[in-house]
């Protein structure tokens, strides 16, 4: 480790820290630097101080039912961590087992085969999510989670989503894992013909309009573990109202 990482680590123990940046890029999808945004966007902390601004292209659950009314049914994706489910406690819990004060954790499988294999029991269901799966249900639309958690040699939290969500038909749950250099989640919305990816990170935006499909902002709660917390509307993209919940 360099000395400036050292120093980092001894200054701002609960900062993110280099080491932590790199292994937060196993938490989820990356955002790529060399993608810059076209607004200045706002955090979900910002809009819950401050209001929603005027400039952001904010949506209800309503208006996409709105808009695919009398539509084909199309396949839609979702990613987990902080858009599906408010898993923070698995984390915090990882954390504290693992790499206390540190993020050594994210690059440990022994901590993914408890989050994928069990911990998940404690990720809470977020309102948004419940109300967009109903939805796309109702319409018939083949439903896909895609996360970029590296993968373990279980099936709990496909079970797990299933259940909560009550899904009829229940694709396995895609981990595609993360990279610093590919957006890893773009070759699965392609190759599953995904229309609309719902995702709260920046590279979730990104990774959907690689793959031809729209990106929907969901709000990461300013609560969660993993921070700093993205800017919604960083790219112009639509954002979902009251999706933090």
């Amino acid at each position: 480790m360099s000395l400036l990482k050292k120093d980092i680590i001894l200054k701002a123990p609960l900062l993110v820290t280099l080491v932590g940046l790199s292994a937060l890029f196993s938490y989820a999808t990356h955002a790529d630097p060399k993608t810059p945004g076209t607004h200045s966007g706002y955090t979900t902390a910002e809009m819950l101080a401050n209001g929603i601004p005027s400039d952001l292209r904010m949506i209800d659950v309503s208006d996409i039912q709105k808009e695919l009314k009398d539509k084909p049914p199309i396949a839609v994706g979702f990613d987990i961590d902080d858009t599906t489910l408010f898993s923070s406690p698995v984390f915090y819990r990882g954390q504290q087992m693992f790499s206390p004060n540190g993020y050594e954790y994210l690059s440990n499988q022994k901590f993914w085969d408890k989050a994928n294999c069990g911990w998940d029991a404690f990720s809470m269901p977020k309102s948004i999510a419940k109300q967009l799966i109903t939805m796309h249900q109702d319409r018939g639309d083949d439903i896909y989670f895609i996360t970029g958690r590296t993968s373990s040699p279980c099936h709990f939290t496909t079970d797990y989503l299933q259940k909560t969500f009550h899904i009829k038909k229940m694709n396995e749950v895609i981990f595609a894992g993360a990279s610093r250099t590919v957006y890893t989640k773009t070759q699965y919305i392609k190759a599953h013909k995904i229309k609309i990816y719902y995702g709260d990170s920046d590279g979730d935006i990104i990774s959907a309009r690689h793959a031809g499909a729209e990106g929907i902002r969901v709000m990461r709660a300013a609560n969660s573990s993993y921070k700093p917390l993205p800017k919604n509307g960083l790219y112009g993209e639509r954002i979902l109202r009251n999706s933090q919940y």
